[in-house]
């Protein structure tokens, strides 16, 4: 009589990771990365109506003063001078200034290596404060700005969108809160005071400044003047 053999059970291979999961998070990355680059497209011809950080301080302190207006009505020393005082190689480079980045690291990471594009990225699309993760969507973001916009067009939104005073907003509302003037209508002088300001607003001020801030405001001047003379300015000037 034949012997019956017992069946053995087969066995189930490893679990292997779901497929599943990888192809949602590439989807994620993927949608994350088309919304970056349509948003960019987007205020290359648009003017970005807040920031999350303009929404975060009207909450804070019931509004803010802002008016958005094109590069064309601010004072072309003004612009300069922002550029002087936070960013003299702007027109050099391609959103990383590589000379400034390894001088910050030689000496510490004690001062910022910053670049104007890099801080229009953060103050139109992120937050303020220092973080890792702050500073890697910047990273990301910045050689896409730098890919669509002009450097014309770079200047002008930071200059909207930059803090010069707490609760001021762009260069038309601190022109008028400072000077009583339009942008258009800033005066050499005034100009680098409040780049002076840049990039810790709410500790110096334009119109009573410090002798720090009187230095500084002088240099910026200074600094103006080369720039226009070397070509510096080339990029973004007319």
């Amino acid at each position: 009589m034949a012997r019956k053999t017992k069946s053995r059970k087969k066995t189930q291979p490893a679990a292997r990771p779901k497929r599943g999961f990888l192809r949602s998070f590439n989807r994620a990355i993927l949608s994350f990365a088309l919304a970056i680059v349509l948003s960019v497209g987007i205020f290359a011809v648009v003017s970005p109506p807040t920031t999350p950080y303009i929404l975060s301080e009207a909450a804070r302190l019931d509004g803010v003063q802002r008016r958005w207006v094109p590069i064309e009505d601010i004072s072309p020393v003004m612009v300069r001078s922002v550029v002087a005082a936070e960013d003299a190689n702007f027109c050099l480079h391609w959103g990383f200034d590589m000379a400034q980045l390894r001088a910050a690291i030689a000496e510490g990471g004690d001062r910022g290596a910053s670049t104007l594009t890099q801080q229009t990225v953060k103050n139109v699309w992120l937050w303020q404060g220092r973080s890792w993760l702050r500073k890697a969507l910047e990273g990301l973001m910045t050689p896409v700005v730098e890919a669509l916009w002009s450097k014309r067009r770079i200047l002008e939104v930071y200059l909207n969108v930059a803090e010069f005073d707490t609760g001021v907003f762009g260069i038309e509302a601190a022109a008028q809160h400072h000077f009583g003037v339009s942008a258009a209508s800033l005066t050499a002088r005034q100009a680098a005071l409040l780049a002076a300001v840049l990039p810790n607003p709410k500790e110096r001020q334009a119109v009573q400044p410090s002798a720090f801030v009187r230095r500084r405001a002088q240099s910026i001047a200074d600094g103006a003047a080369t720039i226009a003379a070397d070509g510096r300015a080339d990029c973004f000037e007319d």
